[in-house]
């Protein structure tokens, strides 16, 4: 049995040297009952940190709670995989004598460990259920349709917290990445440069591992450069795209999202649609000029919060649609459109300190609850121990209910409404998962108006 944690992955932008985080770091924790063996198997839940592709930014959570809250009936594995250039770095030199998209395969790799090997521990390799947050939903997404949606019955459904629908750039288009990291390395020169960065040390690498603004965008920095790419293995098509065209697993999922998911990442600053336009195209370098009139049409200038510009709640709402909430809704309505189990959530669990400051039931927020506040390493809000705290084994009764049955409700926690499939009744049909009041909700016309409106323009924005 382990007795410490191993290094996480170097993160973008991270001092050289970090202490904690090295290359060598590709480490699985698993989490099993005591009584945990074989012959016995039991559901097998497979967390993907988030991080933008650019950091680990949940590493070591404990999936104790997570355990326990099943009644001890499920064993829950969590990972690091590589990230920025590390993980994500692509170009035509890469393409000759490299990979793409490792920090995925690294992922994929746990679920065929957890294949050979979870049956050691308890598990049952047919029953995998796949979890993750932000870009480790986004993983999810890639998951379900990578290689075109082939079906190598790695897992057997998911649930995706806050998929995050960034850019997804093709190999062409990522060259501007490498050739900047030649340069800055002082490779450019070199007879072979991918062998030049390779034998670089750690230490050199990460002194200028740095991210710079996307060509033909603002001049700005965008918050994350370094992505999986459209590679035509692993990674077909855009994400969009290979939904629309059916090609996906088909297993039972979850997707949702918090309800300000943007607040955290919006600069406080926007006074002006200019700014916010701005900020979009810096995330977004393909949106248009007639996407950003149509963007200022869907979000007017919204509430003012002290200490924030007058159009911060709204460039913070339409980064946190485009890039999150309409993604979600969007894949929600194809999985049911073919008639597989679809449930789909709206986390509003309100935090006082987080409602006075304007960020509001920010991004990710929701993994606390399901995890368990005291096992998320000081990320919760400190309502979480407090008047808050009946969220958590709302959230945990859904999650462990859906890891073992592949369905929320059977062992959801007693008093607990029954979660609705997305396409049942009228459609558009989710859960708003609140402290003491939750229930189901269809999304309202104004967010389905401006879903319908970023779904439309999702493969031209290449997302």
């Amino acid at each position: 049995m382990a007795t410490a944690f191993g290094d996480v992955c170097i993160s973008t932008t991270a001092a050289p040297n970090t202490p904690g985080y090295s290359e060598d770091c590709l480490f699985l924790d698993v989490y099993a009952p005591t009584n945990a063996r074989e012959g016995k198997p039991l559901p097998v839940f497979i967390f993907i940190q988030g991080g933008g592709f650019n950091s680990n930014s949940n590493p070591n959570y404990s999936g104790s709670g997570l355990v326990i809250a099943s009644m001890v009936n499920i064993i829950v594995v969590n990972f690091n995989y590589r990230v920025g250039p590390y993980g994500f770095l692509a170009s035509e030199e890469i393409r000759k004598g490299g990979d793409f998209n490792i920090g995925l395969k690294d992922q994929r790799k746990v679920f065929e460990w957890v294949q050979r090997h979870i049956s050691k521990f308890g598990g049952d390799p047919k029953h995998v259920t796949l979890g993750g947050g932000s870009a480790g939903a986004a993983s999810i997404d890639l998951h379900l349709t990578a290689y075109g949606g082939r079906n190598d019955n790695l897992f057997h459904a998911t649930a995706a917290e806050s998929p995050s629908f960034g850019v997804q750039f093709t190999v062409k288009e990522s060259q501007y990445q490498y050739d900047a990291l030649v340069e800055r390395t002082g490779c450019k020169s070199a007879p072979d440069t991918l062998k030049c960065l390779r034998k670089l040390s750690e230490k050199d690498l990460q002194a200028v591992n740095f991210n710079i603004p996307t060509p033909g965008g603002t001049g700005d920095v965008p918050l994350f450069m370094y992505s999986n790419v459209v590679d035509g293995d692993i990674t077909t098509d855009f994400t969009y795209k290979l939904f629309a065209q059916g090609k996906f697993i088909k297993v039972p999922v979850i997707f949702g999202d918090d309800t300000n998911g943007g607040t955290i990442f919006a600069p406080m600053s926007a006074d002006t649609p200019t700014a916010m336009n701005s900020f979009l195209r810096t995330q977004f370098p393909l949106l248009t000029k007639q996407h950003l009139e149509r963007i200022d049409q869907l979000y007017p200038q919204g509430k003012k919060f002290p200490n924030a510009g007058r159009y911060w709640q709204s460039v913070s709402d339409a980064y946190g649609h485009m890039r999150y909430m309409c993604p979600s809704l969007y894949i929600s309505n194809v999985y049911a459109k073919k008639s597989i189990p679809s449930w789909n959530y709206r986390y509003n669990v309100e935090d006082p300190v987080s409602q006075a400051n304007g960020l509001g039931v920010s991004h990710t927020i929701e993994v606390n609850a399901i995890f368990g506040p005291e096992y998320t390493r000081g990320g919760a809000p400190a309502s979480y121990y407090s008047i808050n705290k009946n969220a958590v084994p709302l959230m945990q009764g859904y999650w462990t209910s859906f890891i073992r049955t592949y369905d929320p409700n059977v062992f959801r926690m007693k008093g607990s409404p029954r979660w609705e499939e997305w396409g049942g009744g009228k459609g558009m049909n989710r859960i708003r998962l609140e402290t003491n009041t939750t229930k189901m909700e269809v999304v309202d016309s104004e967010t389905q108006t401006r879903c319908a409106f970023f779904s439309s323009i999702g493969p031209s924005i290449h997302q």
